[in-house]
């Protein structure tokens, strides 16, 4: 009897030590590949620097289109995300970045973004309403389609005044299937994205 504890004890290191084994034999999870949002220089616009100061503040986005997956609508209606990859950041803080990068490539606005403790004339607020890839009706070896959606307001900071409001919606065929080919067509995406809302921001600000 004066032995029980010290078996009873043996038997549960033995049992502990199998369990750490079996622990060991589990397969490791793949971890998600990180992508980079594509972006290429905007040439510098005509026209003289603008006085204006603009703070480009993160879009709102839905709880889907605010994290870092990389969304696919395979189907009408259906939204998914690619399996193991995902953006190297937030949606919304990668695409105001890349406005911000726009505009400053641009050259007429001084522009910073909402983290910046310097004051601004002129706030750029934005809803993200799309930023997905999309499977269109048509052959099942066609490319996806990548689709953004971006609903625009520049608001004067001092009146607390809507200056203008537009909604921006960009296409950009993929070149292939594959997840690579669908990163460099988003960033394609943003970069019409990026310079068509640096124009319309440069034209509105020029008569204000």
């Amino acid at each position: 009897m004066r032995r029980r504890p010290a078996v009873l004890q043996r038997l549960a290191l033995l049992a502990l030590a199998g369990t750490l084994s079996a622990c060991t034999l589990l397969p490791e999870r793949e971890p998600d590949r990180l992508y980079v949002l594509p972006a290429s220089a905007l040439a510098p616009a005509d026209g003289p620097p603008l006085t204006a100061r603009l703070r480009v503040e993160t879009p709102q986005a839905s709880a889907l289109l605010s994290g870092a997956r990389i969304l696919v609508m395979p189907a009408p209606n259906r939204l998914q995300a690619y399996a193991g990859a995902r953006w190297s950041d937030r949606t919304p803080l990668l695409l105001r970045d890349r406005l911000m990068e726009g505009l400053r490539d641009r050259g007429r606005l001084s522009a910073h973004d909402d983290n910046s403790p310097l004051g601004a004339d002129v706030a750029l607020i934005s809803d993200l309403r799309a930023f997905q890839s999309v499977y269109e009706p048509g052959p099942e070896s066609a490319p996806p389609v990548v689709e953004i959606r971006l609903d625009a307001t520049l608001v004067d900071e001092t009146q607390r005044q809507r200056l203008a409001e537009r909604r921006f919606a960009v296409r950009e065929p993929s070149a292939g299937t594959d997840i690579q080919a669908v990163v460099e067509a988003f960033g394609r995406a943003t970069d019409t994205l990026a310079r068509e809302v640096a124009e319309w921001s440069e034209g509105i600000l020029e008569t204000r």
